[in-house]
């Protein structure tokens, strides 16, 4: 079937099952992963994006060739830019300064004017929240749909998440498992749910650092830092009901980080940090779950916006979140080379010509070589690709020793 526009893939995400992590934690409910990221924009935020942006539209607030201005974390961001892009808007994003380069390398990609601000409190006048405001005081036809006030958020959620998950569990839902970023996918889907499902139990997730969850000596803490992106926050959005939350679950920087790297690796599911933030409360808050039972999680985004961060061991080590010993490595990792009973190397004379080195390597199957001298001194590298490119190119005869095509620059590792 062919679609009119990208914006017909917002919603109908898939419902997974989550097969190796909850047995590790002995859960004996299913264990179900709401795959948010399948979104057109990669995230759950698409939803409230197109849901703003046209019931803005029926009610004569907005019309193409207007500016829209956003204060976000990035997701809703790319979503109105998507939204924005494909009806005819401007958009300017205001983003702190936390967020990860591949956001705003997405938003520029997507033709958005970028604003950066301090990650600072959200009534500071520097927080992305007032400059936004401060921007569409300034700016002739600007509008900010503003997703922590806006109804269409959590409505989005009531009208179409909710509902797909009703239908994908086939009405047999047991306990949803859901971040609170502004509040509007908790609020909405458990107020469906509630009414559909009444027995579902709506678990709310939130960061070390954030004072959204209830009751309040849950947020106690001395860590004013949230490395995760796109939940928490230092005030109560208006969207958000805290009523429709049966419990609300603590999570940290550092569990929600290796869990998220433990579904992708292990579940093959290419999720962000704050997935493995729901996942690792789900595993938890599921434990009184039994046989039969349905656990749903939702996961709100995709790995493509922190390929910089909690993807790359060296972040990770660096924020204190992963050691060496932490990570998996394979059989070989603390094997010495000599151990390892290697068959000899082909090497190649430094007196070969360039026409027998490549005669040489294609016959063998090797891309490369190393040159060493009779002495034993290893001179350099030869690969086929270079050699047939320099010899093409003039650079170099066949009958050219291989010393002609030579890289002499390499790293020696000890036996």
């Amino acid at each position: 079937k062919i679609l009119p526009n990208i914006l017909k893939k917002i919603g109908c995400t898939p419902m997974v099952r989550v097969n190796k992590i909850g047995k590790s934690y002995g859960l004996k409910c299913e264990l179900l992963a709401k795959c948010e990221y399948f979104n057109a924009g990669g995230s759950v935020k698409d939803r409230i994006s197109l849901r703003m942006v046209e019931d803005a539209e029926r009610a004569g607030i907005i019309k193409p060739g207007d500016t829209l201005i956003e204060p976000t974390s990035g997701n809703t961001g790319i979503g109105l830019a998507l939204v924005a892009a494909v009806k005819g808007y401007r958009c300017i994003v205001v983003l702190p300064e936390k967020m990860s380069m591949e956001k705003v390398d997405i938003l520029k990609a997507l033709g958005v004017e970028i604003v950066r601000t301090p990650c600072t409190r959200f009534d500071a006048p520097e927080s992305n929240i007032r400059v936004a405001w401060k921007l569409k005081s300034e700016i002739p036809n600007s509008h900010i749909l503003d997703q922590y006030r806006n109804p269409s958020n959590p409505l989005a959620h009531y009208d179409t998440t909710a509902e797909e998950i009703l239908e994908q569990c086939e009405g047999k839902v047991h306990m949803v498992v859901i971040g609170s970023g502004t509040g509007g996918t908790v609020t909405g889907v458990a107020r469906k749910l509630k009414e559909k499902c009444p027995e579902c139990k709506i678990i709310g997730v939130d960061p070390d650092g954030s004072i959204v969850a209830l009751p309040c000596e849950l947020n106690r803490t001395n860590n004013t830092t949230i490395e995760v992106e796109g939940i928490g926050h230092d005030f109560i959005p208006t969207v958000l009901d805290r009523s429709v939350v049966d419990q609300w679950y603590k999570c940290n920087d550092r569990d929600s980080f290796l869990m998220a790297r433990r579904l992708i690796r292990e579940e093959g599911l290419l999720c962000g940090g704050s997935s493995g933030s729901a996942m690792s409360v789900a595993v938890r808050a599921a434990k009184d779950l039994k046989e039969g039972q349905r656990c749903v999680v939702i996961l709100p985004d995709s790995v493509r916006n922190y390929m910089s961060k909690f993807v790359n061991d060296k972040w990770m080590i660096k924020n204190g979140f992963l050691n060496d010993v932490q990570e998996h490595k394979p059989w070989w990792w603390n094997i010495k080379v000599q151990k390892l009973n290697l068959s000899a190397p082909l090497i190649l004379l430094p007196e070969v010509s360039c026409q027998k080195a490549i005669e040489i390597l294609q016959e063998k199957g090797y891309d490369q070589a190393p040159v060493v001298a009779e002495s034993g001194l290893i001179l350099g590298m030869v690969t086929l690709s270079n050699t047939l490119t320099s010899v093409r190119a003039g650079n170099a005869q066949f009958s050219d020793p291989v010393t002609k095509v030579i890289y002499d620059q390499f790293s020696k590792v000890p036996l």
